[in-house]
């Protein structure tokens, strides 16, 4: 990539897409690019220096003063192949890449830490970067969502740009990770999902074992302990979870609304040690975290330090209000096996408030491909109100829409809505405790929320 002074990213706002364009503008590079919406997080794109367009307009490509040699094109496979402007790239010889080869381009040379699976990898990996924050090492992180800690999606102390380690977030979106080769890798789930890309959940199974294969000779897998063993010879396999695997932990408990457990490895036992995060399932994410840490010789002391201290990341458990009347949460969980395991944490922590959630389901596939587990695990929550699908990148399917989970769902109370009356059955409801759910843009929602929950 040192051949080109000009990057071109299509669909620039996307969480790991701004990552790679931060990194590139932090290396002196030229930098633009168009997204859909002027969101948050292109707006900071923009206070950083990169210039973003918001219409699928060529004219406004022209205005940019790169040419075809300098320039290289980056696009996430989100945008629809109709798009114009990238219709104008193919049509005039531009160089292009999808976002995953040039993540796999810039850690092809770096000691890579990469954090598989389809659910729990945002965390797990912003966790490690945090743990390696903590204990001063030099190295990359590029995550797919924005650390409390770290306050961005991309973070690097590694200024001399000596070899160091890097953290990835490896996607399993249209088979992206198999870019990557790490020298570490986790997996922590393998649930069916993205059947609009692989067709069954068997063939999203052999895509992980392909993604296995990709680890570095000598390599290390740490691999949750409930999925099945796989044994290349070549690299060392180690397992994770709650009360079983080689790390593990074991008694894990509420104290003073915190989460604590007690970590055992081999023959040591470290007892009491506290996550700065909710959620039973983050306990089994940290355990990940702390056999990465311990497999790069990061110490005891250190850990457990940074476990303590670790905010998590925005959208995943995120407290919007947290106090003895009011509780407020949002997470970005988008799959059932998501939403059961943020319901029953929930549940655990707050045994005597009602759970009022707010979900908008995201695409029409995954809505019709799991609507009985969406259906299921939405029923955890006392009230229920459903919003219509976010359909990102996806056109409609006949007969696919709310209206076939709230069928389905048996909260005791339940509510089918638009974002637009969504305030009013807030108003009306009055929740002392509410959860937002989903990964479309039900956090602009959140703002004129807040104010009605805090207003009460």
């Amino acid at each position: 990539m040192k051949d080109y002074k000009y990057f071109y990213f299509i669909g620039v706002g996307g969480i790991g897409m701004s990552a790679i364009a931060r990194y590139l503008k932090s290396n002196g590079k030229t930098i633009s690019g168009y997204d859909r919406v002027k969101s948050k997080l292109c707006e900071e794109l923009e206070n950083e220096g990169i210039k973003i367009y918001y219409k699928d307009d060529v004219e406004q490509i022209k205005i940019t003063d790169s040419n075809v040699q300098n320039s290289l094109v980056i696009y996430t496979p989100a945008i629809p192949n109709t798009s114009k402007i990238i219709t104008y790239f193919r049509q005039n010889n531009f160089t292009i890449c999808k976002r995953s080869q040039i993540l796999g381009l810039i850690t092809q040379n770096s000691f890579n830490i990469s954090v598989a699976g389809t659910h729990g990898k945002t965390t797990t990996s912003s966790l490690i970067a945090h743990l390696l924050n903590v204990a001063d090492k030099q190295f990359a992180a590029f995550l797919g969502g924005i650390s409390v800690n770290l306050n961005s999606n991309y973070f690097n102390t590694n200024k001399s740009n000596n070899k160091s380690i890097t953290v990835t977030e490896a996607d399993e979106y249209d088979r992206s990770f198999l870019t990557l080769s790490p020298d570490i890798a986790i997996i922590t789930s393998m649930d069916a999902d993205h059947l609009d890309i692989y067709g069954t959940a068997g063939e999203l199974k052999k895509t992980f074992f392909d993604f296995i294969e990709k680890i570095k000779p000598d390599g290390r897998l740490i691999i949750n302990n409930k999925l099945e063993p796989v044994y290349p010879k070549n690299i060392q396999i180690e397992t994770y979870g709650l009360d079983k695997g080689d790390y593990h932990a074991k008694n894990i408990r509420i104290e003073n609304s915190r989460f604590v457990f007690d970590f055992e490895y081999k023959n040591e036992t470290w007892a009491n040690v506290l996550l700065g995060i909710p959620g039973i399932h983050n306990v089994e994410n940290a355990v990940s975290a702390i056999a990465v840490c311990l497999s790069i010789g990061i110490e005891k002391e250190t850990i457990i330090k940074g476990l303590k201290s670790f905010l998590g990341v925005k959208r995943r458990f995120e407290y919007i209000i947290n106090n003895e009347k009011t509780v407020f949460i949002d997470d970005y969980a988008h799959h059932p096996s998501e939403i059961e395991a943020l319901l029953k944490s929930v549940k655990i922590l707050y045994k005597n408030k009602k759970t009022v959630g707010v979900f908008q389901p995201h695409l029409y596939s995954r809505t019709r491909d799991f609507a009985e587990d969406f259906a299921k695990s939405l029923s955890l929550l006392d009230t229920c109100i459903l919003l219509d699908i976010y359909p990102a990148r996806e056109l409609p399917i006949n007969g696919v829409s709310s209206e076939l989970l709230f069928e389905k769902i048996t909260s005791t109370h339940k509510y089918l809505c638009t974002k637009e009356n969504l305030n009013l059955i807030i108003n009306k409801i009055k929740p002392s405790l509410l959860i937002t759910i989903g990964a479309g843009d039900i956090d602009t929602c959140i703002p004129s929320l807040k104010k009605i929950l805090i207003n009460e």
